[in-house]
């Protein structure tokens, strides 16, 4: 191989922020993927009068001169993961967005990206699934944990009600787990795994994140079946997922390569990042919480998105997690004694304003004004839609003016003044078991009561095992 166009095209890489490479052999791997056009424009490179005095920004210059999509290219092959990140003009049209109107974006994800980005690695990793999975809650909600889409998908990673339930995610009156960063995005992991074991292909899983792995297969069937790529099956998937995945990847692009473009800032993140986590087994609200941190309430939101009470309702039984700032010692003591301090009676129900006696919530209704949804009722009352769909036994989400619905549990007591000691089964596991299938085996447990019961930190079971089921 020509010694000058070895080092010219180990500068070029430098130069674009790739890996450099380090011997003629490295050189001459990654140039036999080029296509003939892209060696032809790098000899260009090489013989042009411009590049007497080789420079990095000369190179990139030159680059630009000859073809400038080669750079998003070359830069995308750089990239050292197992996913596809495939260059063309769908990739370059999104990437083009970022660099125009989506600059202040990109800025706020890799501000916000600070704090939930080790959190989604450390998930991402437990599955063995690339790290650069970290930017999907980018494209899912602008990693908005309280993001709730048109249809109802919730939280960083947009699960839906039912499938947040199928993996795992506690949603009752008091948390949503789908907005818990951690949580939801184990069950994200979990579901990525499935659909990579199911396709063997990266870039199929992450389209059936958006469009489900059913869409993705009848795709493949009409592309004519067979080992297929996403983009071979691109024209045979819903509009929203032809768009999903190269938006990934152009967000993939400008993670890496940000710092490239000067124009681009950095806000400050508006939430303390150096946190503690600390198990609660009382209730507890934000404001006695807020007020001992000097804090302002609303951070303590932020740093706990589950709870949708502005109260944290820890149990012994069932203690629950809660993010805070990391404190001196002399405030020690003072968080100790409203750790301590069960709020149960006086803040829990505050936002119900029940007339009824202490410990119990009056069965409500609500009548349907005209231009209501089950979603702006479910919010005025701090529920979820799927729960009013239950207690009404409704099949859909249409209603209708005038119409009476149940907005609170008519079954269920909101606080139990005496609390009996739990009721524990305990199931032996047998091969082929997963949590999953275990769950369903008893009414009203989930995947993540048997783990935080049994003390589990990961979906491995063994034959044999012998796990605490709660009873209810």
């Amino acid at each position: 191989m020509n010694k000058t166009f070895a080092l010219i095209f180990s500068l070029l890489l430098i130069g674009i922020g790739a890996k450099s490479k380090n011997n003629e052999e490295a050189d001459s791997t990654y140039i036999s993927r080029l296509t003939p056009q892209e060696s032809r424009v790098i000899r260009n490179l090489v013989r042009t009068d411009t590049l007497t005095m080789p420079s990095q920004t000369n190179i990139q210059l030159e680059l630009f001169k000859y073809d400038a999509n080669l750079l998003y290219k070359y830069r995308l092959d750089s990239i050292n993961t197992a996913i596809p990140l495939d260059y063309n003009p769908y990739v370059q049209s999104f990437i083009d967005v970022f660099l125009t109107k989506g600059k202040n974006q990109i800025g706020k994800m890799i501000s916000l990206g600070n704090y939930y980005f080790p959190i989604f690695e450390n998930a991402l990793n437990v599955y063995k699934i690339p790290d650069e999975f970290k930017y999907l809650p980018i494209v899912e909600s602008a990693m908005d944990p309280l993001a709730v889409s048109k249809s109802g998908a919730t939280g960083l990673w947009q699960f839906m009600y039912t499938t947040g339930i199928g993996y795992g995610l506690n949603i009752d009156n008091y948390v949503d787990e789908r907005r818990d960063p951690i949580q939801s995005s184990y069950a994200a992991a979990k579901y990525l795994k499935e659909a990579y074991t199911n396709f063997g292909d990266w870039l199929l899983a992450l389209a059936s994140y958006n469009c489900g792995q059913g869409a993705i297969s009848r795709a493949i069937i009409r592309a004519g079946g067979g080992p297929k790529t996403f983009w071979e099956i691109q024209q045979y998937l819903p509009m929203e997922t032809r768009n999903y995945v190269p938006k990934f990847i152009a967000v993939t692009y400008m993670m890496h390569y940000y710092r490239r473009y000067k124009d681009i800032e950095v806000p400050e993140a508006n939430f303390k990042i150096n946190i503690d986590s600390i198990y609660v087994n009382k209730f507890v609200s934000f404001n006695k919480l807020a007020d001992v941190l000097n804090l302002e309430s609303e951070e303590i939101e932020i740093l706990n998105p589950t709870y949708k009470k502005k109260l944290v309702n820890g149990t012994p039984e069932a203690p629950k997690r809660l993010i805070i700032p990391k404190v001196d010692h002399k405030t020690y003591a003072s968080l100790f004694d409203v750790l301590n301090n069960d709020d149960r009676g006086n803040v829990a129900f505050a936002s119900l304003r029940t007339e009824e006696p202490k410990g119990y919530v009056k069965k409500k209704s609500h009548i349907v004004a005209r231009g209501e949804n089950l979603t702006s009722i479910a919010n005025q009352y701090q529920v979820e839609v799927q729960d009013i769909k239950v207690w009404n036994n409704l099949r859909n989400t249409a209603i209708l003016p005038g119409q009476k619905l149940i907005v609170s549990n008519p079954n269920k007591s909101t606080i139990q003044p005496t609390e009996k000691a739990p009721k524990y089964l305990t199931y032996t596991v047998k091969m082929g078991d997963t949590l999953s299938s275990i769950a369903k085996k008893f009414n009203g447990v989930t995947v993540g009561a048997i783990q935080e019961l049994n003390n589990l930190s990961s979906y491995t079971l063994k034959a044999g095992m012998v796990l605490m089921i709660n009873a209810l």
